[in-house]
């Protein structure tokens, strides 16, 4: 479909509250045309789109949700800056759409007043009128209309009601630049204003009245640099002056607004004299009390717990064996070297690192999106924000941090519901301290291999079980504990209250539901799969190279041979034959072993042996660390190859991990004499430890990156990760041997 459209789309900003809707009619209105960023320099997402009408493309950017334009958060100051067009890729704002509920709409008035002092043509859109007419609350907007001098629309935007009328009236004040020019604030305050102009005729007075509100300067930092102390100064002497004249800031803004709110609303808003209990109300009850609410919540967790943990496997399976199908399909049509090498392990197994994540992500925020837009995920956030607030986070960081049990990825991914910077940020620096699925095949092996099946408790709980238990309390607890250093150190500042509005309960709209889904796993792809993609090619060649088949396989060749020649002659009902297959079988995996020895990855495992060493760990465990960097799991597959195993160690064959567990065993340090075995129980604990503290994901790191817009904090994350990884290991298994006397 092609559209006649001018040279320059219209910009229109939609703003407003939390839970007026804003988001769903921003996705109402511009359909599949949208794309999801953030902000240069700053972790704020950025969500825009496109919209077509009467000829005309608009393009629509969706505000962060927020209750006033005096900026204490970097979110608000986006807001700001949007509004004043101080983005290079951003200009002014043609038009602005500010959403408002209909059922409170005297509070949602205040920052709609803040808006239209900005003198951008807007348009109100009147949100939720259904809610309104359930609370009996009568409106009439025509009269609203009037005293505004802006276009007044109700709106259903879950059920698209009213959106032609919306687009109709953006037309209509970007067409005649319809403006509110009345001021809310006392003669005394506009004096200061006038006053002020005079020193910084470059500022409008909208900017000039958010400035002298700005008592506790954020605002005046952002926008006032240096060269321009002398202002800073005259707006500090303007609010002592306001102070003395007892208009103290930024108590007249609220007093103001909220007058101004109840003088406009005069006769246009009729409501019943005795509040009417609803349905959300009889609901909270149970939902929101500290007992019932609490296991409601835990039993909803449960669900989407289990759901991403286990419903998303058959997903995963499927998605695994659709690559390693394709794997085989390309590995039939090439030659054996490295370009199949490359194509199988490096491309093929690189993309089905990134497809394999999708279930999970897409079930995740499936359910995030449904409580969200159903109005329960604000009473999760309240009944958890009492616990979470005892290490200095709020309740919003609970689901994201329970969801990483399964995958971080996901995990971190939803901590975009969390509103506060610095709370956002410390829960996705601790999200990978917890156990996800990932790390289930290293400790499944080795606690299999080196945990006595012991059972304490008259019997009720093994030693193994136990170990396994404590991995996990580990990764708990070391979360918390970093949690609360990192609000007392780097992410140091004013915690603000938790504040929430508890919307109205309603059913979830599949449209908008369905967008928030796939834009998220759209953003995976794009971003954080490509960067897994190319870390998984980046691993492939310091395993292949540099690949001197003469010297690798010259050992092996005659054996071979000879082997091969013996196959040949043997019926395949032959005793012999089976023996023959094992043999050559042997010496393909020792083969793969001696390959990967003297890779560059090899050779980085040997040069680190000395730092790894007083962790009890020989080079080859070393090699198996660093190429578990772009997954933990393959340190399964790793360390298969260099016992002489093979890559395919089914964790879930009795055969394959009796002979994994008896290859470690085996296994010896390198010119010991006598032989002195490499692992046993402190070794085997000392392993778990670090990956239960380690960072080795490189799709978590990129999903780190994608998150908070910079590379410092993936590249912070990592070091601090193993740092304390590489001190739990060393506590662990001097302890350990310190007790095995």
């Amino acid at each position: 479909m092609s559209h006649t459209t001018e040279a320059r789309p219209r910009i229109v900003a939609l703003i407003g509250n939390p839970n007026t809707g804003k988001s769903t009619l921003f996705g109402a209105l511009v359909g599949i045309h949208q794309h999801v960023g953030n902000y240069p320099g700053v972790t704020v997402e950025k969500k825009t789109g496109q919209m077509y009408h009467g000829g005309q493309r608009y393009e629509l950017i969706d505000l962060p949700g927020l209750y006033s334009l005096a900026p204490r958060s970097r979110d608000e100051m986006v807001t700001v800056d949007v509004l004043l067009g101080r983005y290079e890729d951003s200009p002014v704002p043609d038009a602005v759409i500010c959403v408002v509920d209909a059922s409170n709409l005297q509070r949602n008035l205040y920052l709609a007043g803040q808006v239209l002092e900005f003198g951008l043509p807007t348009v109100l859109a009147v949100n939720m009128m259904d809610v309104a007419k359930r609370h009996d609350v009568r409106l009439k907007l025509d009269r609203l209309a009037k005293r505004l001098g802006i276009p007044v629309i109700p709106v259903q935007a879950n059920r698209q009601v009213g959106l032609d009328e919306v687009q109709a009236a953006l037309a209509q004040v970007v067409k005649n630049h319809t403006v509110y020019d009345r001021s809310p604030f006392p003669e005394v305050f506009e004096r200061e204003v006038e006053q002020l102009e005079t020193a910084a005729e470059d500022l409008s007075p909208c900017l000039i009245r958010r400035l002298l509100l700005d008592s506790n300067g954020y605002l005046e930092r952002a926008l006032l640099d240096g060269e321009r102390q002398e202002v800073g100064e005259q707006f500090a002497a303007a609010r002592s002056r306001l102070a003395e004249a007892g208009c103290a800031i930024p108590g007249v803004e609220t007093e103001a607004r909220y007058g101004w709110a109840g003088e406009i609303l005069d006769g246009v808003i009729s409501q019943p004299s005795q509040y009417l209990i609803t349905a959300t109300d009889r609901l909270d009850r149970v939902l929101t009390n500290r007992f019932w609410g609490t296991l409601l919540f835990a039993a909803v967790m449960v669900l989407v717990f289990q759901a991403v943990f286990a419903w998303a496997v058959p997903l995963m399976d499927l998605i695994d064996a659709g690559c390693g199908a394709m794997g085989d399909l390309v590995a039939a049509w090439l030659p054996e070297g490295m370009v199949r090498s490359l194509a199988v392990d490096g491309i093929i197994g690189g993309v089905g690192g990134v497809l394999v994540f999708l279930p999970q992500i897409l079930i995740l925020f499936l359910f995030i999106a449904i409580l969200e837009d159903c109005g329960y995920m604000a009473r999760a956030a309240f009944l958890m924000d009492r616990l979470m607030a005892r290490v200095g986070l709020s309740g919003r960081s609970f689901i994201p941090m329970l969801s990483c049990f399964a995958c971080a990825i996901p995990g971190i991914m939803a901590a975009r519901v969390i509103e506060n910077e610095r709370d956002r940020l410390t829960t996705i620096l601790v999200a990978p301290l917890m156990t996800c699925s990932a790390r289930l095949p290293v400790y499944a092996l080795l606690i299999a291999a080196f945990i006595p099946p012991t059972t304490c408790l008259g019997g009720y709980l093994s030693l193994q079980a136990l170990t396994l238990l404590s991995l996990y309390a580990l990764g708990i607890v070391t979360a918390v504990v970093m949690a609360m250093v990192f609000k007392r150190t780097i992410l140091r500042g004013r915690t603000p209250p938790f504040l929430m509005e508890l919307p109205s309960y309603k059913w979830p709209s599949p449209r908008t539901v369905i967008y928030r889904v796939f834009g998220r796993a759209w953003i995976f792809l794009r971003t954080a799969g490509t960067l897994i993609l190319v870390v998984s090619m980046l691993v492939w060649a310091a395993l292949y190279f540099p690949h001197d088949q003469q010297a690798v396989e010259g050992p092996f060749e005659a054996e071979r041979t000879a082997l091969l020649a013996e196959a040949e002659t043997l019926d395949t009902d032959d005793p012999r034959s089976e023996q023959v297959a094992a043999r050559l079988a042997q010496i393909d995996g020792e083969i793969r072993g001696e390959y990967q020895r003297q890779s560059l990855l090899g050779q980085a495992g040997q040069f680190i042996e000395p730092v790894v060493r007083p962790l009890g760990w020989d080079w080859r465990i070393g090699c198996a660390v660093i190429a578990s960097f772009p997954a933990r799991e393959i340190v399964v597959a790793t360390m298969g190859v260099i016992y002489n195993l093979g890559e395919d160690v089914d964790v879930e064959s009795e055969e394959d991990v009796t002979r994994f567990h008896a290859r470690l065993h085996e296994a010896t340090w390198d010119g010991s004499d006598p032989p002195r075995r490499v692992f046993n129980i402190p070794v085997a604990l000392s392993v778990m430890v670090f990956f239960a503290l380690c960072a080795q994901c490189a799709a978590t790191l990129a999903v780190i990156r994608r998150e908070t817009n910079s590379w410092r904090w993936p590249v912070f994350t990592f070091t601090y990760m193993t740092v304390l990884a590489y001190i739990g290991a060393l506590i662990t298994y001097r302890l350990g041997m310190w007790i095995a006397g």
